[in-house]
């Protein structure tokens, strides 16, 4: 399942890190529909309100149903069909919605087959690991470039900023019954956990339940693309795009993220694991803590020139052999302490 995230770019980095082609090939940065109301955020959960991307088509009917628009809706999807005057008397969780009964259960069914496809935009999202002592939180997101903490881009040059993570959803248009404003919202897809993190959520199956899940996540402009533009790619076709993907990395975090009102960049921040610390304040951790400040700023920030870069998550892996666990045992051999093992399923 995915019950915690991060997002922590400003409205107009998230503009130029959404950066697309549409059909005739032209560059384009999505507009904002309702800009203003998200907030950045490094401790998301379920009822906050968080930004996506949807098709235009969905809100003028004669756009161009490739061009794109962010908008921001509440995590927790209300069905359209829903009738009481209040969309907190739901009484069942909608958070996140299997991949397995997406096309099957009412409450996703219905706005699925109308295409009501987005894409849930985030840094990365949180898990947690059973121990004997308790929870401990990791951080899944996206390999970067080694360049992708470079703030110095302005205006419309290329983003070269973290690369969000991108998840696949289904939302819905929730209008009260007495009238007034209409309530956007969305879920998160699950599928079954991909080898690389199932140990982090690794729960015993029985009878079919208990399954350890995964955000759905669109690797690519071109599964993006599809998954989005719903007057072209119909639901059949857009529904082989959910599926698990192994293009992913991760870091244990502190266990301050686990109180959701913590928000700050701590709670994306690496710890060493045997140690069960909190972050250490070395000159790396410094510049990446720097980094996540500065993603909420609308200019940029310069950085101090003898501080090396924090390397670990930043390099793109030319080898599809090379895991999660590979890159952050890299990370914690330059802090100096034992590397971590990574856990079997």
């Amino acid at each position: 399942m995915c019950g915690r995230t991060a997002c922590s770019l400003a409205a107009d980095n998230l503009r130029r890190a959404c950066a697309y082609r549409d059909r005739r090939g032209q560059h384009r940065q999505p507009d904002w529909v309702r800009r203003g109301r998200d907030q950045p955020s490094y401790n998301k959960g379920p009822q906050s309100s968080g930004p996506v991307l949807l098709s235009r088509r969905h809100l003028q009917q004669d756009a161009d149903s490739s061009e794109r628009v962010l908008m921001d809706m509440r995590w927790g999807l209300v069905p359209s069909w829903f009738k009481q005057d209040n969309p907190s008397k739901l009484q069942f969780n909608t958070s996140n919605c299997r991949s397995d009964t997406m096309l099957s259960k009412s409450s996703y069914k219905g706005a699925l087959l109308k295409g009501k496809r987005c894409v849930v935009l985030a840094d990365g999202f949180y898990e947690w690991q059973q121990q004997s002592g308790g929870k401990q939180p990791y951080f899944i997101y996206f390999p970067q470039t080694k360049d992708a903490m470079d703030k110095e881009t302005e205006g419309d040059e290329e983003w070269k900023g973290w690369r969000l993570l991108t998840m696949a959803g289904i939302f819905d248009c929730w209008e009260p019954p007495a009238g007034g404003e209409m309530l956007y919202t969305y879920t998160i897809i699950t599928v079954d956990a991909s080898k690389d993190v199932s140990f982090i959520h690794h729960r015993q199956v029985r009878a079919g339940k208990g399954v350890a899940g995964m955000p759905a996540i669109l690797d690519g402009d071109e599964a993006i693309r599809k998954w989005l533009d719903f007057a072209e790619v119909p639901t059949q076709e857009a529904v082989k795009l959910i599926q698990p993907t192994e293009n992913i990395v991760f870091h244990p975090v502190s266990t301050f993220v686990n109180n959701i009102r913590n928000n700050t960049p701590e709670c994306v921040a690496p710890i060493e694991l045997k140690a069960k610390q909190e972050v250490k304040a070395t000159p790396s951790n410094k510049v990446m803590l720097g980094w996540l400040k500065s993603s909420q700023e609308g200019s940029p920030q310069k950085k101090e020139n003898n501080l090396p870069k924090w390397t670990s998550q930043f390099i793109h892996s030319t080898s599809p052999k090379k895991t999660s666990a590979d890159v952050l045992q890299q990370w914690l051999g330059k802090q100096e302490q034992p590397a971590a093992k990574k856990h079997k399923a």
